[in-house]
Protein backbone atom coordinates (compact mmCIF):
# COMPACT_ATOMS: atom_id res chain seq x y z
CA UNK A 1 0.00 0.00 0.00
CA UNK A 2 1.60 3.15 -0.89
CA UNK A 3 2.13 5.94 1.29
CA UNK A 4 1.90 9.55 0.16
CA UNK A 5 4.33 12.04 -0.46
CA UNK A 6 6.71 9.48 -1.27
CA UNK A 7 10.08 10.24 -0.12
CA UNK A 8 13.16 9.97 -2.39
CA UNK A 9 15.25 12.86 -1.17
CA UNK A 10 17.75 10.54 1.23
CA UNK A 11 21.01 12.84 0.22
CA UNK A 12 18.65 15.97 1.87
CA UNK A 13 18.20 14.06 4.92
CA UNK A 14 17.32 10.22 6.44
CA UNK A 15 13.94 9.81 8.78
CA UNK A 16 15.33 8.13 11.89
CA UNK A 17 15.66 5.06 12.35
CA UNK A 18 13.15 3.69 15.08
CA UNK A 19 15.86 1.75 16.78
CA UNK A 20 18.15 4.79 17.23
CA UNK A 21 15.14 6.67 18.54
CA UNK A 22 14.54 3.98 21.09
CA UNK A 23 18.13 3.76 21.95
CA UNK A 24 18.12 7.87 22.52
CA UNK A 25 14.83 7.66 24.54
CA UNK A 26 15.80 7.23 28.04
CA UNK A 27 18.92 9.95 27.83
CA UNK A 28 16.64 12.42 27.51
CA UNK A 29 14.63 11.33 30.61
CA UNK A 30 16.07 8.90 33.31
CA UNK A 31 19.93 9.15 32.16
CA UNK A 32 20.05 12.80 31.77
CA UNK A 33 23.45 13.48 33.14
CA UNK A 34 26.02 15.63 32.00
CA UNK A 35 28.71 13.44 30.60
CA UNK A 36 31.24 16.47 32.50
CA UNK A 37 29.79 15.73 35.82
CA UNK A 38 32.48 13.67 36.99
CA UNK A 39 31.31 13.25 40.66
CA UNK A 40 28.25 11.15 40.29
CA UNK A 41 26.24 8.31 38.90
CA UNK A 42 24.10 10.76 36.69
CA UNK A 43 27.59 11.93 35.15
CA UNK A 44 28.98 8.49 34.94
CA UNK A 45 26.38 6.97 33.22
CA UNK A 46 26.22 9.78 30.35
CA UNK A 47 29.87 9.32 29.61
CA UNK A 48 29.65 6.03 29.21
CA UNK A 49 27.18 5.88 26.70
CA UNK A 50 29.36 8.66 24.89
CA UNK A 51 32.09 6.78 24.81
CA UNK A 52 30.23 3.58 23.57
CA UNK A 53 28.96 6.07 21.14
CA UNK A 54 32.78 7.06 20.10
CA UNK A 55 33.21 3.02 19.97
CA UNK A 56 30.34 2.56 17.68
CA UNK A 57 31.91 5.69 15.38
CA UNK A 58 35.43 4.53 15.26
CA UNK A 59 34.56 1.07 14.05
CA UNK A 60 32.38 2.14 11.25
CA UNK A 61 35.36 4.08 9.86
CA UNK A 62 38.68 2.08 11.21
CA UNK A 63 39.21 4.31 13.66
CA UNK A 64 40.17 4.28 17.37
CA UNK A 65 37.47 5.30 19.97
CA UNK A 66 40.29 8.58 21.11
CA UNK A 67 40.10 10.14 17.64
CA UNK A 68 36.31 10.56 17.24
CA UNK A 69 35.35 14.57 18.37
CA UNK A 70 31.63 15.64 18.81
CA UNK A 71 30.55 18.14 16.83
CA UNK A 72 26.87 19.60 16.10
CA UNK A 73 26.91 18.33 12.59
CA UNK A 74 29.04 18.57 9.57
CA UNK A 75 28.57 21.99 8.86
CA UNK A 76 30.12 22.67 12.02
CA UNK A 77 33.23 19.56 11.78
CA UNK A 78 34.26 20.83 8.21
CA UNK A 79 34.99 24.25 9.52
CA UNK A 80 36.83 23.15 12.50
CA UNK A 81 38.79 20.97 9.78
CA UNK A 82 39.65 23.65 8.02
CA UNK A 83 39.94 26.95 10.15
CA UNK A 84 41.59 24.63 13.05
CA UNK A 85 44.12 23.09 9.97
CA UNK A 86 44.50 26.70 9.16
CA UNK A 87 45.20 28.14 12.15
CA UNK A 88 47.16 25.68 13.49
CA UNK A 89 49.48 25.21 10.43
CA UNK A 90 49.76 28.79 9.53
CA UNK A 91 53.59 28.43 10.37
CA UNK A 92 54.12 25.92 7.66
CA UNK A 93 52.27 27.00 4.74
CA UNK A 94 48.74 28.79 4.08
CA UNK A 95 47.49 27.06 0.74
CA UNK A 96 44.37 24.95 1.15
CA UNK A 97 43.47 22.79 -2.23
CA UNK A 98 39.65 21.82 -2.52
CA UNK A 99 37.71 20.45 -5.68
CA UNK A 100 35.13 23.04 -7.15
CA UNK A 101 31.98 20.42 -6.22
CA UNK A 102 32.68 20.42 -2.59
CA UNK A 103 29.57 21.05 -0.51
CA UNK A 104 28.87 24.86 0.61
CA UNK A 105 30.20 23.93 4.27
CA UNK A 106 33.85 23.46 2.81
CA UNK A 107 33.56 26.05 -0.06
CA UNK A 108 32.08 28.74 2.13
CA UNK A 109 34.54 27.89 4.86
CA UNK A 110 37.31 28.04 2.03
CA UNK A 111 36.30 31.57 1.18
CA UNK A 112 36.30 32.76 4.63
CA UNK A 113 39.87 31.72 4.62
CA UNK A 114 40.78 33.47 1.87
CA UNK A 115 39.78 36.68 3.42
CA UNK A 116 42.33 35.70 6.24
CA UNK A 117 45.23 35.11 3.68
CA UNK A 118 44.66 31.55 2.79
CA UNK A 119 45.26 30.70 -0.75
CA UNK A 120 42.63 28.19 -1.99
CA UNK A 121 43.08 26.18 -5.62
CA UNK A 122 39.92 24.89 -6.57
CA UNK A 123 40.17 21.85 -8.79
CA UNK A 124 37.74 21.17 -11.83
CA UNK A 125 36.20 18.18 -12.26
CA UNK A 126 35.52 16.15 -15.45
CA UNK A 127 32.26 15.59 -17.37
CA UNK A 128 32.38 12.28 -15.29
CA UNK A 129 32.21 14.51 -12.06
CA UNK A 130 36.10 13.68 -10.92
CA UNK A 131 39.24 15.45 -9.92
CA UNK A 132 42.21 14.68 -12.07
CA UNK A 133 44.63 13.38 -10.08
CA UNK A 134 47.67 14.87 -12.37
CA UNK A 135 46.21 18.24 -11.92
CA UNK A 136 45.84 17.42 -7.52
CA UNK A 137 49.37 16.63 -7.63
CA UNK A 138 50.78 20.06 -10.06
CA UNK A 139 48.88 21.85 -7.46
CA UNK A 140 50.49 20.84 -4.28
CA UNK A 141 53.73 23.50 -3.69
CA UNK A 142 55.84 23.49 -0.37
CA UNK A 143 53.19 25.57 1.35
CA UNK A 144 50.16 23.39 0.71
CA UNK A 145 48.95 22.48 3.68
CA UNK A 146 45.76 20.48 3.16
CA UNK A 147 43.85 19.27 0.35
CA UNK A 148 40.11 18.65 1.07
CA UNK A 149 37.86 16.77 -1.21
CA UNK A 150 34.67 14.95 -0.06
CA UNK A 151 34.44 10.84 -0.80
CA UNK A 152 30.56 11.39 -2.63
CA UNK A 153 28.92 14.43 -3.82
CA UNK A 154 26.31 15.30 -2.53
CA UNK A 155 24.20 16.34 -5.97
CA UNK A 156 25.54 13.77 -8.28
CA UNK A 157 26.98 11.05 -6.12
CA UNK A 158 29.73 10.17 -7.57
CA UNK A 159 32.82 8.90 -5.84
CA UNK A 160 36.55 10.46 -5.56
CA UNK A 161 39.51 7.73 -5.42
CA UNK A 162 39.94 9.01 -1.98
CA UNK A 163 42.69 6.02 -1.45
CA UNK A 164 44.87 7.31 -4.36
CA UNK A 165 44.40 10.80 -3.37
CA UNK A 166 45.28 10.07 0.16
CA UNK A 167 48.43 8.35 -1.14
CA UNK A 168 49.29 11.51 -2.70
CA UNK A 169 48.74 13.53 0.29
CA UNK A 170 50.52 11.48 2.27
CA UNK A 171 53.62 11.17 -0.14
CA UNK A 172 53.77 14.91 -0.27
CA UNK A 173 53.44 15.08 3.93
CA UNK A 174 50.11 17.27 2.93
CA UNK A 175 47.19 16.51 5.54
CA UNK A 176 43.69 15.01 4.15
CA UNK A 177 40.19 16.15 5.10
CA UNK A 178 37.24 14.36 4.09
CA UNK A 179 33.91 15.03 3.98
CA UNK A 180 32.50 11.57 4.12
CA UNK A 181 28.64 13.18 5.22
CA UNK A 182 27.25 11.16 2.19
CA UNK A 183 29.32 8.45 1.94
CA UNK A 184 29.64 6.94 5.37
CA UNK A 185 27.11 4.12 6.56
CA UNK A 186 26.66 3.32 2.75
CA UNK A 187 29.54 2.41 1.37
CA UNK A 188 32.65 0.67 3.35
CA UNK A 189 35.22 3.74 4.74
CA UNK A 190 38.50 3.05 6.30
CA UNK A 191 40.40 6.16 7.38
CA UNK A 192 43.21 4.07 7.67
CA UNK A 193 43.57 2.14 4.50
CA UNK A 194 42.83 5.16 2.29
CA UNK A 195 45.75 7.49 4.37
CA UNK A 196 42.63 9.91 5.73
CA UNK A 197 43.77 12.30 8.36
CA UNK A 198 40.26 14.20 9.45
CA UNK A 199 37.16 13.01 7.97
CA UNK A 200 33.33 14.59 8.67
CA UNK A 201 30.48 12.85 9.24
CA UNK A 202 26.83 14.05 10.12
CA UNK A 203 23.86 11.65 11.88
CA UNK A 204 21.31 13.02 10.07
CA UNK A 205 22.61 11.29 6.83
CA UNK A 206 22.76 8.00 8.00
CA UNK A 207 19.24 7.30 9.85
CA UNK A 208 20.40 9.34 12.97
CA UNK A 209 19.05 12.46 14.49
CA UNK A 210 19.98 15.65 13.43
CA UNK A 211 21.89 18.53 15.58
CA UNK A 212 25.11 15.99 15.67
CA UNK A 213 28.12 15.07 13.75
CA UNK A 214 31.62 13.92 14.55
CA UNK A 215 35.03 14.76 13.23
CA UNK A 216 37.76 11.84 13.14
CA UNK A 217 41.48 13.27 13.73
CA UNK A 218 44.16 11.38 13.69
CA UNK A 219 46.30 10.46 16.36
CA UNK A 220 49.14 9.08 14.94
CA UNK A 221 51.53 8.98 11.57
CA UNK A 222 51.02 12.15 12.04
CA UNK A 223 49.49 13.12 14.63
CA UNK A 224 46.80 16.43 13.64
CA UNK A 225 46.57 19.00 15.22
CA UNK A 226 43.51 21.21 15.83
CA UNK A 227 43.13 24.79 16.62
CA UNK A 228 39.77 25.04 18.35
CA UNK A 229 37.03 27.14 17.20
CA UNK A 230 34.61 27.07 20.32
CA UNK A 231 36.21 27.63 23.47
CA UNK A 232 34.83 26.94 26.80
CA UNK A 233 35.59 24.24 28.99
CA UNK A 234 38.24 22.76 26.86
CA UNK A 235 35.76 19.27 26.28
CA UNK A 236 36.45 17.02 23.37
CA UNK A 237 40.39 17.08 24.33
CA UNK A 238 40.29 20.66 24.16
CA UNK A 239 38.78 21.12 20.26
CA UNK A 240 35.55 21.15 20.83
CA UNK A 241 33.98 22.92 24.04
CA UNK A 242 30.48 22.73 24.74
CA UNK A 243 27.99 20.44 27.18
CA UNK A 244 27.70 17.28 25.27
CA UNK A 245 24.27 16.29 23.11
CA UNK A 246 24.22 13.13 24.87
CA UNK A 247 21.02 11.57 23.61
CA UNK A 248 22.00 12.91 19.99
CA UNK A 249 25.70 11.28 20.86
CA UNK A 250 24.12 7.98 21.77
CA UNK A 251 21.49 7.70 18.50
CA UNK A 252 24.92 8.75 16.18
CA UNK A 253 26.52 5.33 18.11
CA UNK A 254 23.41 3.66 17.47
CA UNK A 255 23.08 4.62 13.67
CA UNK A 256 26.45 3.64 12.75
CA UNK A 257 26.30 0.28 14.72
CA UNK A 258 23.44 -0.72 12.45
CA UNK A 259 24.89 0.84 9.37
CA UNK A 260 28.66 -1.42 10.08
CA UNK A 261 25.79 -4.54 10.28
CA UNK A 262 23.60 -4.50 7.50
CA UNK A 263 25.41 -1.88 5.07
CA UNK A 264 26.31 -4.92 2.65
CA UNK A 265 22.64 -5.73 1.97
CA UNK A 266 21.57 -2.79 2.20
CA UNK A 267 23.60 -1.10 -0.52
CA UNK A 268 22.83 -4.09 -2.79
CA UNK A 269 19.35 -3.56 -2.28
CA UNK A 270 19.47 -0.07 -2.85
CA UNK A 271 21.44 -0.50 -6.18
CA UNK A 272 18.91 -2.86 -7.70
CA UNK A 273 16.24 -0.31 -6.67
CA UNK A 274 18.31 2.70 -8.30
CA UNK A 275 18.82 0.76 -11.30
CA UNK A 276 15.70 -0.60 -11.95
CA UNK A 277 14.65 3.38 -11.39
CA UNK A 278 16.91 4.22 -14.21
CA UNK A 279 16.41 1.54 -16.71
CA UNK A 280 12.68 1.86 -16.16
CA UNK A 281 13.19 5.94 -17.26
CA UNK A 282 15.43 5.00 -20.07
CA UNK A 283 12.79 2.90 -21.16
CA UNK A 284 10.23 4.77 -21.45
CA UNK A 285 11.87 8.36 -22.73
CA UNK A 286 14.50 9.76 -25.11
CA UNK A 287 17.17 12.57 -24.28
CA UNK A 288 17.54 11.97 -20.20
CA UNK A 289 21.23 11.97 -19.34
CA UNK A 290 22.80 10.63 -16.59
CA UNK A 291 25.25 13.38 -14.62
CA UNK A 292 28.45 11.92 -13.53
CA UNK A 293 29.83 8.48 -13.72
CA UNK A 294 27.85 5.96 -13.29
CA UNK A 295 30.55 3.37 -12.45
CA UNK A 296 31.54 5.66 -9.65
CA UNK A 297 28.39 6.27 -7.81
CA UNK A 298 26.22 5.64 -3.93
CA UNK A 299 24.65 2.76 -4.45
CA UNK A 300 21.46 4.74 -3.85
CA UNK A 301 21.85 7.76 -6.03
CA UNK A 302 20.71 8.96 -9.45
CA UNK A 303 20.37 12.30 -10.86
CA UNK A 304 19.47 12.96 -14.42
CA UNK A 305 18.88 15.79 -16.90
CA UNK A 306 15.53 15.59 -18.78
CA UNK A 307 15.99 17.55 -22.11
CA UNK A 308 13.39 19.91 -23.40
CA UNK A 309 11.94 20.44 -19.19
CA UNK A 310 12.01 22.92 -16.96
CA UNK A 311 13.18 21.01 -13.65
CA UNK A 312 10.71 23.12 -11.58
CA UNK A 313 7.62 22.46 -13.70
CA UNK A 314 8.50 18.53 -13.16
CA UNK A 315 8.64 18.80 -9.32
CA UNK A 316 5.20 20.46 -9.86
CA UNK A 317 3.90 17.96 -11.68
CA UNK A 318 5.27 15.22 -9.26
CA UNK A 319 4.32 17.10 -6.62
CA UNK A 320 3.26 13.62 -4.62
CA UNK A 321 7.27 13.00 -4.53
CA UNK A 322 9.62 14.65 -2.92
CA UNK A 323 12.68 14.80 -4.86
CA UNK A 324 15.25 17.94 -5.20
CA UNK A 325 15.87 19.60 -8.42
CA UNK A 326 19.12 20.92 -10.10
CA UNK A 327 18.62 24.70 -9.61
CA UNK A 328 16.93 24.29 -6.20
CA UNK A 329 19.92 22.98 -4.79
CA UNK A 330 21.45 26.24 -2.67
CA UNK A 331 18.07 26.99 -1.56
CA UNK A 332 15.99 29.88 -2.72
CA UNK A 333 17.95 30.67 -5.95
CA UNK A 334 16.72 29.63 -9.48
CA UNK A 335 20.49 29.46 -10.25
CA UNK A 336 21.67 25.98 -12.07
CA UNK A 337 23.37 24.10 -9.69
CA UNK A 338 27.11 24.86 -9.60
CA UNK A 339 27.55 21.40 -9.33
CA UNK A 340 26.74 20.37 -12.63
CA UNK A 341 27.44 23.43 -14.43
CA UNK A 342 31.31 22.19 -13.21
CA UNK A 343 30.38 18.96 -15.47
CA UNK A 344 30.03 21.36 -18.47
CA UNK A 345 26.43 20.57 -18.63
CA UNK A 346 24.32 23.93 -20.38
CA UNK A 347 22.01 25.89 -18.09
CA UNK A 348 19.04 23.66 -20.02
CA UNK A 349 20.28 20.94 -18.72
CA UNK A 350 21.02 21.75 -15.43
CA UNK A 351 17.89 23.05 -15.04
CA UNK A 352 15.81 20.33 -15.99
CA UNK A 353 17.97 17.64 -13.49
CA UNK A 354 16.63 15.83 -10.93
CA UNK A 355 18.11 14.03 -8.03
CA UNK A 356 16.60 10.91 -6.56
CA UNK A 357 18.08 9.53 -3.34
CA UNK A 358 16.81 6.61 -2.49
CA UNK A 359 16.96 5.14 0.99
CA UNK A 360 16.31 2.32 4.08
CA UNK A 361 12.82 2.44 3.88
CA UNK A 362 12.09 2.86 -0.05
CA UNK A 363 10.38 -0.39 -1.65
CA UNK A 364 9.96 -1.73 -4.93
CA UNK A 365 5.97 -0.43 -4.93
CA UNK A 366 7.58 3.45 -4.75
CA UNK A 367 10.27 2.84 -7.44
CA UNK A 368 7.59 1.69 -9.66
CA UNK A 369 5.05 4.37 -8.79
CA UNK A 370 8.16 6.79 -9.13
CA UNK A 371 9.64 6.44 -12.39
CA UNK A 372 5.93 5.42 -14.08
CA UNK A 373 4.43 9.12 -12.28
CA UNK A 374 7.69 11.25 -13.53
CA UNK A 375 7.65 9.64 -17.45
CA UNK A 376 3.75 10.72 -17.20
CA UNK A 377 4.86 14.24 -16.61
CA UNK A 378 7.85 14.62 -18.38
CA UNK A 379 5.89 13.15 -22.02
CA UNK A 380 2.80 15.77 -20.79
CA UNK A 381 5.83 18.54 -20.68
CA UNK A 382 7.22 17.52 -23.74
CA UNK A 383 3.71 18.07 -25.75
CA UNK A 384 3.81 21.59 -24.79
CA UNK A 385 7.42 22.15 -25.47
CA UNK A 386 8.02 23.89 -28.75
CA UNK A 387 11.41 22.85 -28.55
CA UNK A 388 11.09 19.40 -28.36
CA UNK A 389 8.74 19.43 -31.61
CA UNK A 390 11.39 21.82 -33.51
CA UNK A 391 14.15 18.74 -32.01
CA UNK A 392 11.42 15.59 -33.23
CA UNK A 393 11.52 17.19 -36.79
CA UNK A 394 15.10 16.97 -36.82
CA UNK A 395 16.21 20.74 -36.65
CA UNK A 396 19.93 21.45 -34.25
CA UNK A 397 18.66 23.62 -31.75
CA UNK A 398 21.82 24.65 -30.84
CA UNK A 399 22.22 26.53 -34.17
CA UNK A 400 18.73 28.25 -34.43
CA UNK A 401 18.68 32.05 -34.65
CA UNK A 402 16.53 33.22 -32.52
CA UNK A 403 14.69 36.70 -33.57
CA UNK A 404 14.71 39.80 -31.03
CA UNK A 405 11.48 41.01 -30.47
Amino acid sequence: MLKFPIYMDYHATTPMDPRVLEAMAPYFTSRFGNAASRNHSFGWEAEEAVEKARRQVADLIGASAKEIVWTSGATESNNLALKGVAEMYAERGNHIITAATEHKAVLDTCKRLEKHGCRISYLPVTASGLIDLDMLRESITDKTILISIMYANNEIGVLQPIGEIGRIAREKGVLFHVDAVQAVGKIPVNVLADNIDILSISAHKLYGPKGVGALYVRRKNPRVQLTAQMDGGGHERGMRSGTLNVPGIVGLGEACAICQKEMPEESARLGRLRDKLRDSLFGGLDEVYINGAMDHRLPHNLNISFAFVEGESLLMGINDVAVSSGSACTSATLEPSYVLKALGAGDDLAHSSIRFGLGRFTTEEEVDYVSGKVTEVVKKLRELSPLYEMYKEGVDISKVQWAAH
